[in-house]
């Protein structure tokens, strides 16, 4: 949408997203727990939020304001060679797809508005699997995550990869389904290999949440004492272009991308632990889908603190904040929770939309 300059694009994403979430949690902090909303019309409207979104998102111009989107329009347009499957690329699925892209020479923005709508789709597809009835709610909160438009816009491979993902995360009750989305996620982009490990270590062992929460902890400590060793030793573990983001000493002031010892991501990091402390120690929360998800978020987002003094930080971080709305939420909707669960859903959800617009108004 050229009528809008790049540099508000975000401004207008947030503005129609914060009033459509203004309007559902109204709805929810009156909602009484006997009240059932229509599963299908809930889907029905889930599914035009994620398709406007997907819209909105896949025609934005073509800037050097959305990052590594001009590297990707470079790539595409100046492509001449015939296309034949690549075996010896980065990520075996995307970088393939971009190069067929490219070869049938199709406008950018029909690439752009493909990859659109994977990422809004897969958030689309696990709302309304975890969410029954409440799809359209938790697809909002996805939305309006504080990483969400970065994601969409900027670090698209691994954004389509996490959605992916989360549709795995959705069936995990399904077998054949999860691990066909988890090799997809895979395909789209390598650093995925970091959560699928996670959610396997989870499936094996989730009985205890509390022992991720206390490995967090143990984490956090090392990573405020600057030590590097884990640093060296996933560098080690990892590709080439995986290794130059945790080796390098990248120093130019930027405020997003610069790592150090990042205060504000630990404390935007820690809310769905916090989330999960309470929901199991004082709720009495028992779910094992929700024990795998939760502990699957905690130790990804553990590995990234043992990597929080790379450059590019936030993309490290990513592989856990890509999960992060659901794992918020998914308590909130559970029997177990109590009869002020729609209330303190909509709280917790307000909360979670002023961090973000605090973030983008105030911070940066």
């Amino acid at each position: 949408m050229d009528f809008i300059p790049a540099q508000y694009y975000y401004d207008v994403y947030l503005v129609i997203a914060t009033l459509l979430s203004f309007s559902c949690l109204t709805f929810y902090n009156r909602r009484d727990v006997s009240l059932s909303l229509n599963v299908n019309q809930e889907n029905k409207k889930a599914f035009w939020l994620f398709f406007i979104f997907a819209i909105f998102v896949g025609v934005r111009p073509i800037s050097e304001y959305f990052a590594d989107m001009t590297q990707y329009y470079g790539i595409y347009t100046r492509w001449s060679g015939s296309f034949t499957f690549n075996w010896d690329v980065e990520n075996l699925l995307y970088d393939n797809q971009m190069m067929w892209f490219a070869n049938i020479r199709l406008e950018p923005v029909i690439y752009y508005l493909y990859i659109a709508f994977i990422y809004f789709g897969g958030m689309y597809v696990a709302c309304r699997k975890m969410f029954p009835g409440n799809a359209y709610a938790a697809l909002l909160v996805c939305l309006v995550a504080f990483s969400t438009f970065g994601a969409g816009t900027n670090g698209i491979k691994a954004g389509s990869a996490g959605s992916l993902f989360l549709i795995a995360l959705a069936y995990r009750d399904n077998l054949k389904i999860c691990i066909s989305f988890v090799l997809l996620s895979y395909g789209f982009h390598h650093s995925m290999q970091v959560p699928i490990a996670a959610m396997v270590a989870t499936l094996f062992y989730n009985k205890k949440p509390k022992y991720y929460i206390y490995f967090w902890i143990v984490c956090f400590i090392l990573s405020a004492l600057h030590i590097s060793y884990f640093q060296l030793l996933f560098a080690g573990l990892t590709d080439d272009k995986g290794a130059g983001y945790l080796l390098s000493d990248r120093s130019e002031d930027v405020i997003f991308d610069r790592g150090g010892f990042r205060l504000d991501f630990i404390i935007y990091s820690a809310m769905p632990i916090l989330m999960g402390w309470y929901a199991i120690t004082k709720r009495k929360i028992q779910d094992k889908w929700y024990n795998i998800i939760f502990c699957t978020y905690t130790l990804v987002n553990a590995v990234w603190m043992l990597c929080m003094y790379a450059s590019f930080t936030n993309r490290i971080a990513y592989l856990s904040w890509f999960m992060y709305p659901i794992v918020l939420i998914y308590p909130l909707f559970l029997e177990q929770w109590g009869n002020d669960r729609y209330k303190f859903f909509a709280r917790v959800a307000a909360l979670h939309l002023a961090f973000t617009l605090f973030m983008h108004i105030v911070y940066y």
